[in-house]
């Protein structure tokens, strides 16, 4: 059995993608924000389940429940021997709401429904804008202009504008179809980004080579030059991935994202916004689950950027306050150093 050792564009390939995971895995803030994320994820659905999968909590989201403690969170994690009661979860962790359903059961559920939001969204968004922005960058003239004024025209309504009319009409549909709406009108930053990049690579000699060579426009489009933008695409799409957390909360704090019986973190603080000063508690846990995913989304957009461009250096306060000392010292002549 013969095996046919890799050609030169393969072990290139393979030497630039263990570059980028190298610098990446050489972040320590970026990796063990994305270990926590994958773990708040795997967290949620393993607690109420998703779908077939059944969870180990024992509450569902919708169901109301006789009050137990007066709805207030049975969570403790002061062990006993600092005078606490123990390291527990208690009958609802988090409390109950107004009308006794499990508080933790509705706060993962809306965790669940916030990284559905983030994948679709950012998908939607990063392929369309993608496409938009190379076809624009790849072709320029007419089809570069007609491309780039359609996306301003996006670009000046604001997002919650453009959010909330699209919430109002899929808003009551589901989640999925919220996510896939709003991703069809949150690519404009994504294609800008890369048509600037292809702006830049098509004047390199790969791109006139595969032009002698015959090939099509898709094909050095999308087989020659993105496979090099895509350290941009990678970074634009986290940054959107962070933004789409935030923007579908906001719409469903005003009422035209994700609607009741379904659970959004938005939902619940917006549910509860007037019992902060009496049971601050189901004003809290669900808004620092949203803050939680967007800050570590943009550590690990951070992380990502720094991976896919070599370029840039850290900066350094040490070296910063060095380098003018070191230009102020004058120059020691050879024999005074002898």
């Amino acid at each position: 059995m013969t095996t046919t050792a890799p050609t030169d564009d393969q072990r290139a390939g393979e030497s630039q993608g263990r570059l980028i995971l190298k610098r990446f895995s050489r972040n320590g803030i970026a990796m063990v924000s994305l270990a926590l994320l994958l773990l708040l994820f795997v967290f949620s659905v393993s607690a109420i389940g998703l779908g077939p999968i059944p969870g180990w909590w024992k509450h569902d989201y919708v169901t109301p429940l006789p009050p137990a403690e007066g709805g207030r969170p049975t969570l403790s994690l002061i062990p006993e021997w600092l005078g606490g009661a123990g390291i527990m979860l208690g009958e609802h962790p988090f409390g109950q709401n107004r009308i006794g359903v499990d508080y933790f059961a509705q706060t993962m559920r809306g965790v669940q429904n916030s990284f559905l939001v983030i994948v679709l969204l950012a998908g939607v968004a990063t392929v369309l804008g993608t496409v938009v922005g190379a076809i624009a960058g790849y072709y320029r003239g007419w089809v570069d202009a007609v491309l780039m004024r359609i996306t301003d025209v996006f670009i000046v309504i604001p997002a919650i504008v453009i959010g909330a009319v699209v919430g109002r009409m899929t808003g009551g549909l589901g989640v999925q179809w919220l996510a896939i709406t709003l991703g069809l009108v949150a690519w404009m930053g994504i294609a800008r980004l890369v048509r600037a990049e292809f702006l830049s690579l098509r004047e390199r000699e790969f791109v006139e080579a595969a032009r002698v060579a015959g090939a099509s426009d898709m094909r050095i489009i999308f087989k020659h030059i993105l496979p090099n933008a895509v350290g941009v695409v990678i970074v634009a799409a986290s940054l959107i991935a962070a933004a789409a957390i935030l923007l579908e909360t906001g719409l469903s704090f005003l009422g035209y994202g994700i609607r009741a019986p379904e659970s959004s973190l938005g939902l619940l603080v917006s549910q509860n916004q007037s019992a902060f000063a009496t049971r601050p508690w189901l004003f809290w846990f669900p808004a620092a689950f949203i803050v939680i995913p967007a800050l570590l989304i943009n550590f690990v957009g951070d992380g990502l950027r720094d991976a896919f461009d070599p370029r840039q250096r850290r900066f350094s306060r040490r070296r910063t306050k060095e380098m003018p000392q070191a230009e102020a010292l004058p120059a020691v002549p050879a024999e005074q150093k002898s």
